[in-house]
């Protein structure tokens, strides 16, 4: 180790031991700025897209280092180098571990359908929150369990690659889940290790063998995950549609007789960042079984949605019942639902009356002011 090399790390490494010991005590003002910069980010997303991804940005440059950071504190362990105390390391990751939980969950929050199973992940991940800021349940966590905080970690690197990467690349959802998939698998294999120990060649096989397992359940899982940067601004049911003004129009009382007298349009707007442009579906769905699946075209950059619509004039001969029309991506992640119900009598049936909503947990949108731009198809 060359001796001009060994004062300059010893000093650098307690110039971050001294601000470690300072920013200690105002550790617990990091998860709501955390939280607020990612709340910032998604409402800049929708308006000031650059400053969004600038922030974004960050995010990632910061997990490089935390990544990066072990790697070079091995090389520096194996040449003689000092290293920093472990306590130290697990802080910092801590705070990166916190900033990626609290920055993406506005994100996640905003689009989960609630009433699916996006909930079940939404909800874990507010879990693993409120575990980044339990420091006796998290350093214990890293001290002892070490394969459960490197599963830990590879999950926060999932939720960075899920958001990031669309705001920063322009990739679709379906792309960034695919990108997200693969480095669960990546960042999971410390986690097999020290849970296998693998020495034999049949342990080594065995481990590669779970780690493609875990990117295949992850993959079949993707359904659960909420399109972090995708979400509908607007829907509406109509009998009609004003093609020059890009709006549902006229209304509808949905009895099974004029349902398939007239047929029916489905609208929907959808915010995506930058310009994104992405296949989407609407999937007519008749007590739960497939009818249609259309596909659409979005395309993102637009302030309150792209505005695109499907005109299903075909319906079965009886009609009574609940309906659904899901709105997916190409992979299949639900990005919200529409629901109504078909009856014989007038007096107890729906009405679509071509009134735009704005699903409950969205940002406040002027729906009615959409710039132009839409899509339509007849099955």
């Amino acid at each position: 180790m060359p001796a001009a090399a060994q004062p300059r790390l010893l000093r650098l490494h307690h110039f971050i031991e001294r601000w470690v010991k300072r920013l200690q005590p105002y550790a617990w003002l990091w998860p709501p700025m955390a939280f607020l910069i990612g709340a910032l980010s998604f409402f800049l997303v929708d308006r000031q897209q650059a400053l969004g991804v600038m922030l974004a940005l960050g995010l990632l440059f910061a997990w490089l280092l935390l990544l990066s950071e072990s790697m070079i504190g091995r090389l520096l362990a194996r040449r003689g180098y000092p290293t920093l105390p472990s306590g130290v390391t697990t802080f910092i990751a801590q705070m990166i571990h916190q900033e990626t939980l609290f920055f993406t969950l506005p994100f996640l929050l905003a689009t989960t359908v609630w009433a699916s199973g996006q909930a079940f992940f939404t909800l874990a991940m507010i879990g693993c929150a409120l575990l980044s800021i339990l420091d006796p349940l998290y350093f214990k966590l890293a001290e002892r369990h070490r394969w459960l905080y490197f599963a830990f970690h590879a999950q926060c690197v999932f939720l960075v690659v899920l958001v990031t990467l669309p705001l920063m690349l322009q990739l679709t959802t379906g792309e960034s889940l695919l990108l997200a998939v693969l480095a669960i698998m990546i960042f999971g294999l410390p986690s097999l290790i020290h849970l296998l120990q693998p020495k034999g060649l049949l342990r080594w096989l065995a481990m590669i063998g779970l780690a493609l397992l875990l990117g295949a359940t992850a993959w079949a899982g993707r359904a659960w995950v909420p399109p972090a940067t995708l979400w509908l601004t607007g829907t509406a049911l109509s009998p009609s549609f004003d093609a020059s003004r890009r709006q549902p129009s006229g209304s509808l009382t949905l009895t099974n007789s004029a349902l398939r007298d007239q047929g029916l349009y489905a609208y929907t707007a959808i915010r995506a960042p930058r310009g994104l442009r992405e296949k989407i579906y609407h999937e007519w769905r008749y007590e739960g079984q497939l009818i249609d699946r259309i596909p659409l075209i979005i395309e993102g950059g637009r302030d309150q949605g792209y505005r695109a619509w499907t005109h299903k004039q075909q319906f079965p001969l009886d009609s009574v019942g609940r309906w659904r029309i899901d709105v997916v991506t190409a992979t299949g992640q639900l990005i919200g639902v529409m629901r109504f119900t078909v009856t014989e009598s007038a007096a107890r049936a729906d009405t679509a009356d071509g009134m735009i909503r704005s699903p409950v947990g969205i940002p406040g949108l002027d729906v009615r002011q959409l710039l132009p731009g839409g899509e339509k198809t007849q099955p």
